[in-house]
């Protein structure tokens, strides 16, 4: 069974923005493109810059530390699908944003 968490309410991230929150000791960046969610792993694999802290435009973030742009739909760096970020599986039950955590997120037990 899939275990969905609640990380946010709706109308917390407006549409064209993004946030970060912290789900069982993963850091997941969560972004609203006009009206549907993404969720992926915080962590730029550049240098570790915070990604929900990027300026989002459209489906595309830049990492705020050094512009590495990546598809907040995939998680793919944008000109360059060598690089990507884990992304999470999101559902918005009523106000809710619910993500799962991916086992590529998860530490090793």
């Amino acid at each position: 069974m899939t275990d969905f968490v609640k990380v946010a309410l709706r109308h917390e991230i407006p549409p064209g923005t993004g946030r970060t929150v912290e789900v069982e000791g993963v850091g997941i960046a969560i972004f609203n493109v006009d009206g549907a969610f993404y969720a992926m792993d915080n962590t730029c694999p550049h240098a570790g810059g915070p990604l929900g802290e990027g300026k989002l435009c459209g489906t595309e973030v830049d990492c705020p530390w050094h512009g590495w742009k990546f598809d907040v739909t995939s998680g793919e760096r944008v000109g360059n699908p060598n690089f990507h970020v884990t992304c999470c599986e999101v559902r918005i039950q009523g106000e809710e944003v619910q993500i799962v955590i991916p086992p590529a997120l998860k530490e090793p037990a």
